[in-house]
């Protein structure tokens, strides 16, 4: 995985959330007396993938509950992996509270991440992750509403391997987006973040 694309990704969401006025605040009052807007980005929306024991997922199922939300695959070296442990480590500091928030993996490699490729992988990090999987067409879909970046490199010797961008998304419980952390973020931080908004 190249650093160059998770880069772009994040000063892209940087800007989206800019422009839209997510992060724009003024206090409650504009100049004139107007209450002030908060805007929200355009990144997310609606899905409906395979999970690994088979089940059709959408969005909705999440409801009430926040959702750390990140795109990989099973074959990735070093992002991923790490990446979810991070994910994981962080809830196990929560404790009990940690319920409140479900772990979503969705693969960018549907062709070889069957439900029992996922449901095997993920078991290594804990048995509250979901992971998601469907055609090259739906997940592809779902990258996009999300502003992935997933590029198939080819393997001398054959195979292949998949460039991608690293950002953890957080959901909230209404399925927008609430927050995002890069690939730099640490257990310990993600925790104490995650236990702020909870």
């Amino acid at each position: 995985m190249t650093r160059a694309p998770t880069a772009l990704l994040v000063l892209a969401l940087l800007l989206a959330i800019l422009a839209g006025g997510l992060l724009w605040y003024t206090g409650d009052r504009l100049p004139g007396g107007r209450p002030a807007e908060i805007g929200v980005a355009d990144i997310g929306g609606p899905f409906a993938l395979t999970d690994q024991n088979g089940l059709r997922r959408t969005d909705k199922d999440f409801r009430g509950r926040y959702v750390l939300l990140y795109f990989g695959y099973t074959y990735c070296p070093d992002v991923c992996p790490t990446t979810l442990g991070v994910m994981s480590d962080a809830l196990a500091k929560l404790g009990t509270r940690s319920s409140r928030i479900v772990p979503v993996f969705v693969t960018i490699d549907p062709e070889r991440d069957t439900p029992a490729a996922l449901k095997k992988y993920l078991a290594a990090f804990g048995p509250n992750f979901v992971g998601l999987t469907g055609s090259l067409a739906d997940v592809t879909s779902v990258a996009h509403e999300y502003r992935v970046y997933f590029a198939k490199q080819k393997l001398d010797g054959g195979g292949y391997a998949l460039d991608h961008s690293s950002v953890i998304y957080l959901l909230g419980p209404d399925g927008k987006l609430a927050k995002f952390y890069d690939e730099a973020i640490t257990p310990d931080r993600l925790a104490k973040d995650l236990n702020t908004i909870l």
